[in-house]
């Protein structure tokens, strides 16, 4: 049985190497984009009224203690993600240092797409777009007025909920597959689209039992197959939680057989912590619990530029990277991740992931800012061209 998940993952990595854009490399670089800064009309309804996004609330950050780096500067100043001479920059950019795939953040919310414009508009329609993969992950998690707290303070009411129906699945799977999967630029595994899915919970819960979401996922699975693929790879995007712990480990597990999950990944590293230092070291050591807890699957390694979401929770004491948040710690990082990938390639493709392209109000951004410019970007392009081993 061990021979043949060898043999299978070795033609995973055969497949995606005879196709699509490499970079420069034979990783798969993927950095997670968080669409939220364009005018999208639930957007303006329920959270940003101002109709530019998210960016309302990046430029009310407020410093925490001298020297805390807020607002966030973006160098190329606040521009919108759904503009495709924008996004164009963002490809050419990301390629140059070594980025060549995008996850696109994909929600569905009150029976409707939302923030879907930042990849059907701008990255889609980007003169330069095939030159880069992409995948969509299923951000399918709750949304309070964290995501704006300046509408009011009540950050338990739900001011979006992920739950949806047979209906809604049936909608959104063939949106998907039409929209996205036939794209040649479509990050494909042996002929198989990679659809992330951030909270597994969530799903099942859209389903009430665990019989009914495998039924859903099953059901994907077909239509897949009838639009002329060869099937469908999932991978899960939720924290990485420590292990043991028993109540939390069964329900992954039980998830991840009950969907047919073909992969973990993760959308951060761990927890938070004021010391990056701690933050990465902590990431790595989950991680490898992960590993020898789950190894009937492969996990995806990822690296986080950093933690701070002080925007969104203003006058409040929260938990930020305010310590040896440099450039050159993510680089260590990034080549753990990149080790952890090249010790695995006989079983799983060589993907590393990197939080994130654009998460400004969380301060994890690849994108150059005032701050340290492209410095981020460099840590990435310097430890795929090996000049930190």
């Amino acid at each position: 049985m061990k021979k043949l998940h060898i043999v299978l993952f070795a033609l995973i990595l055969f497949a995606f190497s005879a196709c699509g854009p490499k970079a420069g490399n034979d990783y798969i670089v993927a950095a997670y984009v968080w669409p939220s800064c364009h005018d999208d009309s639930l957007g303006r309804a329920l959270l940003w009224p101002d109709g530019r996004g998210e960016w309302e609330i990046i430029e009310r950050g407020t410093p925490m203690f001298e020297g805390h780096y807020q607002p966030r500067q973006p160098l190329w100043g606040q521009l919108p993600d759904d503009d495709p001479q924008v996004v164009e920059r963002w490809i050419q950019t990301a390629l140059k240092y070594g980025v060549n795939t995008f996850i696109y953040d994909w929600y569905w919310f009150h029976h409707y797409p939302f923030l879907e414009g930042a990849l059907d508009n701008g990255f889609l329609k980007a003169p330069s777009n095939r030159k880069m993969n992409f995948f969509i992950m299923y951000a399918n998690h709750e949304v309070t007025n964290y995501w704006n707290p300046y509408i009011n303070s009540d950050k338990e009411t739900l001011t979006m909920d992920p739950r949806i129906d047979w209906d809604q699945w049936k909608i959104i799977v063939d949106r998907v597959i039409t929209q996205y999967f036939h794209l040649p630029n479509y990050l494909k595994f042996d002929g198989k689209p990679v659809f992330g899915l951030y909270d597994p919970q969530m799903f099942v819960e859209s389903f009430s039992t665990l019989e009914e979401a495998g039924k859903a996922m099953d059901y994907f699975r077909d239509e897949v197959r009838k639009a002329g693929f060869k099937g469908l790879y999932v991978t899960q995007h939720s924290g990485m939680f420590k292990v043991p712990n028993t109540w939390w480990e069964n329900r992954t597990q039980t998830n991840a057989d009950a969907l047919g999950l073909d992969a973990y990944a993760f959308y951060n590293m761990a927890s938070r912590d004021e010391d990056y230092m701690e933050y990465s070291r902590r990431g790595v050591e989950w991680r490898d619990l992960w590993e020898k807890r789950f190894s009937d699957r492969p996990i995806f390694p990822t690296a986080s530029i950093g933690w701070d979401n002080q925007p969104r929770y203003p006058g409040e004491d929260v938990v930020i990277c305010r310590y040896n948040n440099t450039p050159e710690a993510f680089a260590a990082s990034v080549q753990s991740a990149k080790e952890y990938a090249d010790a695995h390639a006989a079983t799983q493709p060589k993907m590393i992931l990197l939080n994130a392209w654009n998460e400004w109000v969380e301060g994890s951004y690849l994108l150059p800012d005032r701050l340290y410019g492209y410095q981020y970007l460099e840590a990435v392009r310097d430890v795929l061209e090996g000049k930190y081993e």
